[in-house]
């Protein structure tokens, strides 16, 4: 295992809200238990388990999702995500989260977003790039990592990981609603956002409702990734 761990890896399929730690999630469910809004107990046995069927697993998701409500619990995972990741050394890291309105936290996509991008500056263990550059080789990163860590053997600087975000439409989401996550990406990607995700519940939506924010994204340069065949074709809308 010390081996797979020092080996610079790339990761292309990193979702923020499934990478948070269980002990983060304890901590914030424990919390909102003591404030009488969770039953603590029951929200202990969805993080602790581990076998999972898909129905669980969206269980799991839309109790995360009830955890991490604000800006600051936001950043905070964000930071933390980077960190794990950083620490297996992963040396490019696309990581996809789904930008999210809460109006009882003041909290709408473009601030949630704001929010992952102070967690990502937050970082204090690595260096984090996140400007975007278009032709950015991630089969380079091996020389990347090579590189940065005999820097950072020497005394001479940090590592460094560089991160791009892709902002995911929800199958829960409306047209409308699609639509406004890409031009969100649209509008941040000098801040290393360079793609658009469709994920969510496989069973829950519609495909024509996602297609003219995905074809209005690919028209526009964003690249475009999909979850497909997660469930049976005969279940999907």
């Amino acid at each position: 295992m010390d081996w797979w761990v020092s080996m610079p890896k790339v990761e292309l399929h990193a979702h923020l809200n499934g990478s948070i730690r269980d002990s983060t999630l304890m901590e914030l469910a424990r919390e909102l238990g003591d404030r009488g809004l969770t039953h603590f107990p029951d929200v202990e046995r969805v993080i602790l388990k581990h076998d999972r069927s898909l129905t669980e697993v969206f269980k799991m998701f839309d109790l995360i999702h009830i955890l991490t409500t604000d800006h600051e619990t936001v950043t905070r995972i964000t930071k933390e995500v980077i960190e794990d990741f950083a620490a297996e050394n992963v040396v490019y890291l696309e990581l996809r989260t789904t930008p999210k309105k809460n109006v009882s936290k003041g909290m709408n996509k473009k601030s949630y977003m704001e929010a992952v991008l102070e967690g990502l500056r937050a970082v204090s263990t690595v260096e984090v790039d996140i400007c975007s550059e278009p032709n950015f080789d991630c089969s380079a990163s091996a020389a990347i990592y090579a590189r940065n860590n005999e820097c950072a053997s020497n005394g001479t600087g940090k590592k460094k990981i560089y991160v791009r975000l892709l902002l995911s439409i929800d199958r829960r989401e409306t047209t409308e609603a699609a639509m406004e996550t890409v031009k969100l990406a649209l509008e941040m990607r000098h801040l290393g956002v360079v793609g658009i995700d469709l994920s969510g519940n496989p069973i829950i939506g519609e495909w024509l409702t996602f297609l003219p924010a995905l074809e209005f994204a690919k028209e526009q340069g964003l690249l475009i990734t999909l979850h497909c065949g997660e469930v049976h074709l005969a279940s999907v809308h």
